[in-house]
């Protein structure tokens, strides 16, 4: 690797903005907002919008357009039954 070219990757803490779910990750992020992590060291403090503690995937709590499948909506739109 060329030095001087990379940004610095160091350890930053994340925070979920709607939860306050926070985790520390490596980054090349920077924030002048700091916090103490459990380990007592301090890190700069990203904040996001979503995370895996909010995002519905995750969560589970996703709702679906479309919850039948390719067969029933060929049916419906053919006008075939099961019956």
């Amino acid at each position: 690797m060329k030095n001087g070219i990379h940004p610095d990757y160091h350890q930053v803490v994340f925070q979920d903005s709607s939860t306050g779910y926070k985790f520390l990750s490596g980054s090349t992020a920077t924030s002048e907002e700091t916090v103490e992590w459990e380990d007592g060291n301090t890190y700069p403090l990203i904040r996001v919008e979503i995370s895996s503690d909010s995002h519905p995937f995750y969560t589970g709590k996703q709702k679906f357009a479309k919850a039948d499948g390719a067969v029933d909506r060929f049916n419906k739109k053919y006008g075939l039954s099961n019956n």
